[in-house]
């Protein structure tokens, strides 16, 4: 009962927040027409060649979390993992955050593995994802002269700054990794040792837990795999630039974008995602807004509809497949919460 009447209570809050932002919207001087024109005259071409990067990269995906499973699973099933891909991005999609846990899930339970080491996996995958956003970010600012972006002086120290920033921790967290991967069984031992004042039980659960990690890293152990991940994430991060690329070609307002512009737009935008509202996305389009309107001098009203109109074809296209997928696999709203829950008791 309790859990229905918070269910009932956040959707009548949406509903107010949104006939709240209607009503605002509506007595601003918000261009309508201009923000719907953004929808018009899509090139349907570049479009459809946008949507066959956006699978691209996620084959990509899969071949990365291949080489991630061969030291406990040799001989994965690449269409498995694909599938899982699509699922769990899908989840992301229609759920937000809490969907992370689906593409780890499906792939442990495929290839017999434990739960806890493809989520460390998982977190694996995050990190070099990082390293990819920083270097992409960081080359962007740098090499891009800023006299062709719509920036005050201020403005273009700042992002100059920011691009060697950014740089410098891509490096210091591949120094990092490089430093310390070799050492994951010394660090078990010593964590153990370091919790030895805690209960047997939390003991035992910790010492699984660091062990379920280091089995789900140890692919970062190997030079060869590590190259190996590396060429991959560099591999995704190069067609998620061709993807927008094609986007920005497709849309009548930035289909003169070239691709630097569309390479610093990526840089910028991407941090965006980090945020995500169940269904809406969310975060991604406040960032492009902001870039679009600040960085690339484009109307409010013209930036909010590109936004919306990036986002959709840039997410949304994996959501059918996803669905047929994710039924075929029995996937449910219920299921996905008794997972997220099993994650405090592993």
């Amino acid at each position: 009962m309790l859990e229905k009447n918070r269910k009932l209570i956040l959707a009548a809050l949406l509903i107010v927040l949104l006939g709240f932002a209607i009503y605002r919207l509506a007595r601003s001087d918000f261009a309508w027409p201009v923000f719907f024109a953004a929808f018009r005259n899509v090139d349907w071409a570049w479009l459809m060649a946008s949507i066959f990067l956006i699978y691209l990269s996620h084959f990509g995906r899969a071949l990365r979390w291949e080489v991630m499973l061969r030291p406990q699973r040799k001989g994965a099933s690449l269409p498995g993992l694909f599938s899982a891909t699509i699922v769990g991005f899908t989840a992301i999609v229609l759920l937000g955050r809490p969907g992370e846990v689906v593409r780890p899930y499906l792939i442990a339970v495929k290839e017999k593995v434990t739960f806890s080491s493809q989520m460390a996996a998982w977190l694996l995958e995050r990190i070099f994802d990082l390293l990819m956003i920083l270097l992409l970010f960081g080359y962007a600012l740098v090499v891009v002269p800023a006299d062709r972006l719509h920036l005050g002086p201020g403005l273009q120290w700042v992002f100059r700054t920011g691009g060697y920033v950014c740089a410098a921790i891509c490096t210091l967290c591949l120094v990092v990794l490089l430093a310390f991967r070799g050492f994951a069984g010394t660090m078990q031992e010593r964590l153990s040792h370091a919790l030895a004042f805690l209960p047997e039980r939390f003991r035992e659960r910790t010492a699984r837990l660091a062990a379920a990690f280091g089995e789900g890293t140890r692919s970062a152990s190997s030079t060869s795999f590590l190259l190996l991940l590396l060429s991959y994430s560099a591999f995704i991060w190069l067609v998620l630039v061709a993807c927008y690329f094609c986007l920005f070609r497709s849309i009548a307002a930035t289909s003169t974008f070239r691709l630097d512009q569309v390479t610093v737009f990526m840089g910028l935008v991407a941090f965006g995602s980090a945020i995500q509202i169940p269904g809406i996305g969310g975060g991604f389009q406040v960032a492009a807004i902001i870039v679009l309107r600040e960085v690339f001098g484009l109307r409010l009203e013209t930036a909010t509809g590109l936004a919306v109109l990036l986002w959709v074809a840039a997410f949304l296209p994996v959501v059918p497949a996803g669905l047929v997928l994710g039924f075929r696999e029995g996937l449910n709203w219920r299921k996905i919460r008794m997972i997220r829950n099993d994650l405090t008791t592993i």
